[in-house]
Protein backbone atom coordinates (compact mmCIF):
# COMPACT_ATOMS: atom_id res chain seq x y z
CA UNK A 1 0.00 0.00 0.00
CA UNK A 2 1.18 3.46 -0.81
CA UNK A 3 1.84 5.46 2.29
CA UNK A 4 0.42 8.96 2.61
CA UNK A 5 2.35 11.52 4.58
CA UNK A 6 0.54 14.26 6.43
CA UNK A 7 2.34 17.63 6.31
CA UNK A 8 3.89 18.46 9.62
CA UNK A 9 2.66 21.33 11.77
CA UNK A 10 5.98 23.13 11.36
CA UNK A 11 5.85 23.05 7.53
CA UNK A 12 2.26 24.30 7.50
CA UNK A 13 3.16 27.11 9.88
CA UNK A 14 6.13 28.22 7.79
CA UNK A 15 4.08 28.09 4.58
CA UNK A 16 1.24 30.06 6.16
CA UNK A 17 3.66 32.64 7.49
CA UNK A 18 5.23 33.09 4.05
CA UNK A 19 1.83 33.54 2.41
CA UNK A 20 0.79 36.03 5.08
CA UNK A 21 4.02 37.98 4.63
CA UNK A 22 3.51 38.23 0.88
CA UNK A 23 -0.13 39.24 1.29
CA UNK A 24 0.66 41.85 3.91
CA UNK A 25 3.36 43.41 1.74
CA UNK A 26 1.00 43.61 -1.25
CA UNK A 27 -1.76 45.00 0.96
CA UNK A 28 0.60 47.66 2.29
CA UNK A 29 1.48 48.70 -1.26
CA UNK A 30 -2.19 48.98 -2.21
CA UNK A 31 -3.12 50.89 0.94
CA UNK A 32 -0.20 53.32 0.79
CA UNK A 33 -1.46 56.72 -0.33
CA UNK A 34 1.93 57.76 -1.68
CA UNK A 35 1.90 54.82 -4.06
CA UNK A 36 -1.69 55.59 -5.07
CA UNK A 37 -1.10 59.28 -5.72
CA UNK A 38 2.28 58.93 -7.42
CA UNK A 39 1.21 55.92 -9.46
CA UNK A 40 -2.06 57.54 -10.57
CA UNK A 41 -0.28 60.71 -11.68
CA UNK A 42 2.23 58.70 -13.68
CA UNK A 43 -0.52 56.65 -15.32
CA UNK A 44 -2.24 59.88 -16.40
CA UNK A 45 1.02 61.23 -17.85
CA UNK A 46 1.67 57.99 -19.74
CA UNK A 47 -1.85 58.10 -21.19
CA UNK A 48 -1.37 61.74 -22.25
CA UNK A 49 1.91 60.82 -23.94
CA UNK A 50 0.34 57.90 -25.82
CA UNK A 51 -2.79 59.69 -27.02
CA UNK A 52 -1.15 63.06 -27.73
CA UNK A 53 -1.97 62.87 -31.48
CA UNK A 54 -5.69 62.52 -30.63
CA UNK A 55 -5.93 65.43 -28.18
CA UNK A 56 -6.19 68.33 -30.60
CA UNK A 57 -2.46 68.67 -31.11
CA UNK A 58 -0.59 69.55 -34.27
CA UNK A 59 2.93 68.80 -35.46
CA UNK A 60 5.07 70.18 -32.59
CA UNK A 61 7.74 71.30 -35.08
CA UNK A 62 5.30 73.22 -37.33
CA UNK A 63 6.22 76.90 -37.73
CA UNK A 64 3.75 79.70 -38.51
CA UNK A 65 5.04 83.28 -38.54
CA UNK A 66 1.51 84.69 -38.39
CA UNK A 67 0.81 82.91 -35.09
CA UNK A 68 3.83 84.02 -33.08
CA UNK A 69 3.62 84.86 -29.38
CA UNK A 70 -0.09 84.15 -28.93
CA UNK A 71 -1.54 84.02 -25.44
CA UNK A 72 -3.15 80.83 -24.08
CA UNK A 73 -6.61 80.13 -25.46
CA UNK A 74 -6.27 82.38 -28.53
CA UNK A 75 -7.26 81.01 -31.94
CA UNK A 76 -4.96 81.45 -34.91
CA UNK A 77 -4.27 80.23 -38.39
CA UNK A 78 -1.69 77.55 -39.08
CA UNK A 79 -0.20 76.69 -42.47
CA UNK A 80 0.56 73.13 -43.55
CA UNK A 81 3.52 72.15 -45.71
CA UNK A 82 1.15 71.88 -48.68
CA UNK A 83 0.14 75.53 -48.27
CA UNK A 84 -3.30 74.88 -46.76
CA UNK A 85 -4.35 76.92 -43.74
CA UNK A 86 -6.60 75.83 -40.88
CA UNK A 87 -7.88 77.37 -37.67
CA UNK A 88 -6.27 76.11 -34.46
CA UNK A 89 -6.73 76.97 -30.79
CA UNK A 90 -3.45 77.53 -28.96
CA UNK A 91 -4.51 76.26 -25.53
CA UNK A 92 -1.11 77.06 -24.01
CA UNK A 93 -0.18 79.86 -26.38
CA UNK A 94 2.56 79.86 -29.01
CA UNK A 95 6.27 80.61 -28.93
CA UNK A 96 8.30 83.17 -30.87
CA UNK A 97 8.41 80.81 -33.88
CA UNK A 98 4.65 80.29 -33.99
CA UNK A 99 4.78 76.73 -32.68
CA UNK A 100 1.98 75.37 -30.51
CA UNK A 101 3.24 75.04 -26.93
CA UNK A 102 0.38 72.70 -26.02
CA UNK A 103 1.51 70.23 -28.69
CA UNK A 104 5.17 70.57 -27.75
CA UNK A 105 4.45 69.98 -24.06
CA UNK A 106 2.35 66.86 -24.69
CA UNK A 107 4.85 65.37 -27.13
CA UNK A 108 7.65 66.33 -24.75
CA UNK A 109 6.03 64.05 -22.16
CA UNK A 110 7.03 61.09 -24.31
CA UNK A 111 10.67 62.13 -24.45
CA UNK A 112 10.94 62.83 -20.72
CA UNK A 113 9.35 59.52 -19.69
CA UNK A 114 11.48 57.55 -22.16
CA UNK A 115 14.68 59.22 -20.93
CA UNK A 116 13.76 58.67 -17.27
CA UNK A 117 12.79 55.01 -17.62
CA UNK A 118 15.72 53.97 -19.81
CA UNK A 119 18.18 55.90 -17.65
CA UNK A 120 16.97 53.92 -14.63
CA UNK A 121 17.10 50.61 -16.51
CA UNK A 122 20.62 51.22 -17.83
CA UNK A 123 21.99 52.40 -14.48
CA UNK A 124 20.41 49.46 -12.63
CA UNK A 125 21.64 46.91 -15.18
CA UNK A 126 25.29 47.95 -14.95
CA UNK A 127 25.11 48.80 -11.24
CA UNK A 128 23.70 45.37 -10.35
CA UNK A 129 26.42 43.49 -12.22
CA UNK A 130 29.24 45.64 -10.84
CA UNK A 131 27.79 45.59 -7.33
CA UNK A 132 27.46 41.81 -7.32
CA UNK A 133 31.03 41.41 -8.53
CA UNK A 134 32.40 43.93 -6.04
CA UNK A 135 30.51 42.53 -3.05
CA UNK A 136 31.06 38.83 -3.75
CA UNK A 137 34.49 38.73 -5.40
CA UNK A 138 36.80 40.08 -2.71
CA UNK A 139 39.84 40.31 -5.02
CA UNK A 140 37.95 42.71 -7.31
CA UNK A 141 36.35 44.84 -4.63
CA UNK A 142 39.18 47.30 -3.97
CA UNK A 143 40.00 48.26 -7.55
CA UNK A 144 36.38 48.43 -8.70
CA UNK A 145 35.24 50.62 -5.83
CA UNK A 146 38.10 53.06 -6.36
CA UNK A 147 36.89 53.53 -9.94
CA UNK A 148 33.35 54.13 -8.67
CA UNK A 149 34.65 56.63 -6.11
CA UNK A 150 36.46 58.49 -8.87
CA UNK A 151 33.30 58.80 -10.95
CA UNK A 152 31.29 59.96 -7.92
CA UNK A 153 33.88 62.66 -7.21
CA UNK A 154 32.83 64.48 -10.41
CA UNK A 155 29.46 66.29 -10.36
CA UNK A 156 26.89 64.31 -12.33
CA UNK A 157 25.76 67.28 -14.42
CA UNK A 158 29.35 67.96 -15.55
CA UNK A 159 29.81 64.35 -16.66
CA UNK A 160 26.53 64.50 -18.57
CA UNK A 161 27.42 67.80 -20.28
CA UNK A 162 30.87 66.54 -21.25
CA UNK A 163 29.56 63.27 -22.71
CA UNK A 164 26.74 64.94 -24.65
CA UNK A 165 29.16 67.55 -25.99
CA UNK A 166 31.48 64.79 -27.26
CA UNK A 167 28.80 63.03 -29.28
CA UNK A 168 25.87 64.09 -31.41
CA UNK A 169 22.79 64.97 -29.40
CA UNK A 170 20.24 62.16 -29.45
CA UNK A 171 18.02 60.29 -27.02
CA UNK A 172 20.53 57.44 -26.79
CA UNK A 173 23.40 59.82 -26.08
CA UNK A 174 21.45 61.69 -23.41
CA UNK A 175 20.34 58.44 -21.70
CA UNK A 176 23.90 57.11 -21.59
CA UNK A 177 25.30 60.45 -20.37
CA UNK A 178 22.77 60.65 -17.54
CA UNK A 179 23.02 56.96 -16.57
CA UNK A 180 26.82 56.82 -16.19
CA UNK A 181 26.95 59.06 -13.07
CA UNK A 182 24.15 57.00 -11.50
CA UNK A 183 25.93 53.65 -11.93
CA UNK A 184 28.34 54.12 -8.96
CA UNK A 185 25.40 54.83 -6.63
CA UNK A 186 23.64 51.64 -7.64
CA UNK A 187 26.92 49.73 -7.41
CA UNK A 188 27.55 50.86 -3.84
CA UNK A 189 23.98 50.00 -2.85
CA UNK A 190 24.18 46.49 -4.31
CA UNK A 191 27.64 45.94 -2.84
CA UNK A 192 26.45 46.82 0.68
CA UNK A 193 23.53 44.41 0.32
CA UNK A 194 25.75 41.62 -1.02
CA UNK A 195 28.23 42.00 1.84
CA UNK A 196 25.48 41.21 4.34
CA UNK A 197 23.61 38.60 2.28
CA UNK A 198 26.67 36.49 1.45
CA UNK A 199 27.10 35.69 5.16
CA UNK A 200 23.64 34.13 5.36
CA UNK A 201 23.47 30.35 6.04
CA UNK A 202 21.75 29.51 2.76
CA UNK A 203 24.57 31.17 0.79
CA UNK A 204 27.20 29.31 2.80
CA UNK A 205 25.28 26.07 2.20
CA UNK A 206 25.25 26.74 -1.55
CA UNK A 207 29.00 27.34 -1.50
CA UNK A 208 29.64 24.12 0.42
CA UNK A 209 27.59 22.19 -2.15
CA UNK A 210 29.82 23.47 -4.94
CA UNK A 211 27.23 25.73 -6.59
CA UNK A 212 28.79 27.82 -9.38
CA UNK A 213 29.65 31.39 -8.44
CA UNK A 214 27.42 32.96 -11.07
CA UNK A 215 24.46 30.91 -9.86
CA UNK A 216 25.00 31.98 -6.27
CA UNK A 217 25.25 35.64 -7.31
CA UNK A 218 22.22 35.74 -9.60
CA UNK A 219 20.12 32.92 -8.10
CA UNK A 220 20.60 33.32 -4.35
CA UNK A 221 21.83 36.88 -3.70
CA UNK A 222 20.25 39.03 -6.43
CA UNK A 223 16.58 38.16 -5.63
CA UNK A 224 17.08 39.50 -2.11
CA UNK A 225 18.14 42.93 -3.43
CA UNK A 226 15.06 43.56 -5.59
CA UNK A 227 13.07 45.70 -3.14
CA UNK A 228 15.78 48.33 -2.47
CA UNK A 229 16.64 48.43 -6.18
CA UNK A 230 13.04 49.11 -7.18
CA UNK A 231 13.01 52.11 -4.86
CA UNK A 232 16.39 53.29 -6.10
CA UNK A 233 15.17 52.95 -9.69
CA UNK A 234 12.32 55.41 -9.09
CA UNK A 235 14.74 58.03 -7.78
CA UNK A 236 17.07 57.52 -10.75
CA UNK A 237 14.09 57.91 -13.09
CA UNK A 238 13.16 61.24 -11.49
CA UNK A 239 16.77 62.42 -11.60
CA UNK A 240 17.04 61.42 -15.27
CA UNK A 241 13.95 63.44 -16.21
CA UNK A 242 15.27 66.47 -14.33
CA UNK A 243 18.83 66.28 -15.72
CA UNK A 244 17.52 65.89 -19.28
CA UNK A 245 15.49 69.07 -18.82
CA UNK A 246 18.58 70.87 -17.49
CA UNK A 247 20.71 69.73 -20.42
CA UNK A 248 18.10 70.80 -22.95
CA UNK A 249 17.61 74.11 -21.16
CA UNK A 250 21.36 74.77 -21.37
CA UNK A 251 21.34 73.90 -25.09
CA UNK A 252 23.54 70.80 -24.80
CA UNK A 253 20.81 68.17 -24.72
CA UNK A 254 18.42 67.07 -27.42
CA UNK A 255 18.21 69.18 -30.60
CA UNK A 256 15.38 71.74 -30.94
CA UNK A 257 13.53 69.61 -33.50
CA UNK A 258 12.79 67.09 -30.71
CA UNK A 259 10.29 68.73 -28.33
CA UNK A 260 11.26 68.42 -24.67
CA UNK A 261 10.23 70.40 -21.65
CA UNK A 262 13.78 71.68 -21.28
CA UNK A 263 14.18 73.19 -24.74
CA UNK A 264 10.62 74.58 -24.68
CA UNK A 265 11.57 76.54 -21.55
CA UNK A 266 14.95 77.47 -23.05
CA UNK A 267 13.28 78.98 -26.13
CA UNK A 268 10.88 80.99 -23.97
CA UNK A 269 13.30 82.40 -21.39
CA UNK A 270 14.22 85.43 -23.55
CA UNK A 271 10.60 86.60 -23.46
CA UNK A 272 9.71 85.45 -19.98
CA UNK A 273 8.60 88.91 -18.78
CA UNK A 274 6.17 89.39 -21.69
CA UNK A 275 5.11 85.76 -22.24
CA UNK A 276 5.64 83.74 -19.04
CA UNK A 277 3.39 80.93 -20.32
CA UNK A 278 6.29 79.72 -22.52
CA UNK A 279 8.04 78.54 -19.35
CA UNK A 280 5.11 78.07 -16.99
CA UNK A 281 3.33 75.16 -18.70
CA UNK A 282 6.36 72.92 -19.41
CA UNK A 283 7.67 73.77 -15.95
CA UNK A 284 4.43 72.61 -14.34
CA UNK A 285 4.51 69.32 -16.25
CA UNK A 286 8.16 68.79 -15.27
CA UNK A 287 7.48 69.51 -11.61
CA UNK A 288 4.42 67.23 -11.49
CA UNK A 289 6.27 64.35 -13.15
CA UNK A 290 9.35 64.53 -10.92
CA UNK A 291 7.15 64.95 -7.83
CA UNK A 292 4.98 61.97 -8.81
CA UNK A 293 7.98 59.69 -9.32
CA UNK A 294 9.51 60.77 -6.00
CA UNK A 295 6.21 60.26 -4.16
CA UNK A 296 5.91 56.79 -5.70
CA UNK A 297 9.48 56.01 -4.61
CA UNK A 298 8.77 57.14 -1.05
CA UNK A 299 5.66 54.97 -0.92
CA UNK A 300 7.50 51.92 -2.22
CA UNK A 301 10.28 52.50 0.30
CA UNK A 302 7.77 52.67 3.16
CA UNK A 303 6.08 49.42 2.09
CA UNK A 304 9.00 47.32 0.83
CA UNK A 305 11.56 48.19 3.50
CA UNK A 306 10.92 45.89 6.51
CA UNK A 307 12.06 48.56 8.98
CA UNK A 308 9.80 51.22 7.49
CA UNK A 309 6.92 48.78 7.01
CA UNK A 310 6.58 48.36 10.78
CA UNK A 311 5.69 52.06 11.04
CA UNK A 312 3.06 51.95 8.28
Amino acid sequence: MASTETPSYESLSVESADIAAHESAWDRVRRNWSVRIGGSALVVLVILALIAPFMGTVDPTMFDAASRDLLPGVKGEMMTLEGNSFEHTFWMGSDSFGRDIYSRVLYGTRVSLIVGVFTAVLALAFGIVLGLMSGYLRWLDGALMRVMDGIMAIPAILIAIALVAMWRGSIVTVVVAIAIPEIPRVTRLVRSLVLSIREEPYVEAAISLGTPTWKIMFGHILPNTVAPLVVQGTYICAAGILVEAILSFLGVGLPPDIPTWGNVMAEGRAQFNQYPHNIFFPGVFLAITVLAVNILGDGLRDTLDPKMAKRV
